[in-house]
């Protein structure tokens, strides 16, 4: 178990969150527009000094072509994907409105209670 950051979610709810971003990214982009993103986003951040062995992981990913592959690492429930997720290199797709919204309702969701 994680202990949860203070003011931030729950590590579950993060982990759903993660999920829900992926999977807006997979409703709205076609299986090569993520690839491309995925191969575009790290090659900048590297040149910016900022790198994560995940990167790597996703370089791979997307240069196999696999879709089968891509969707499971992207929405997986399992170690590898949740690990992978960590570092969404495809994150960037999404219009900034629609991440916020998805982190709202996240928030919403892990403290009922409140309203945060």
């Amino acid at each position: 178990m994680r202990p949860r950051r203070k003011g931030g979610l729950a590590p579950q709810a993060l982990d759903e969150l993660k999920r829900s971003i992926a999977l807006a990214v997979v409703r709205d982009f076609t299986p090569a527009q993520i690839r491309a993103q995925i191969l575009a986003n790290p090659h900048r951040w590297r040149k910016q000094g900022a790198w994560v062995s995940a990167y790597d992981e996703w370089r791979k990913i997307a240069r196999r072509g696999d879709d089968g592959q891509l969707f499971a690492a992207m929405l997986g429930h399992d170690d590898t994907a949740t690990r992978l997720c960590e570092s969404m290199p495809f994150v960037g797709l999404l219009p900034q409105s629609e991440g916020r919204r998805l982190h709202e309702e996240a928030s919403a969701r892990s403290h009922p209670a409140s309203g945060r």
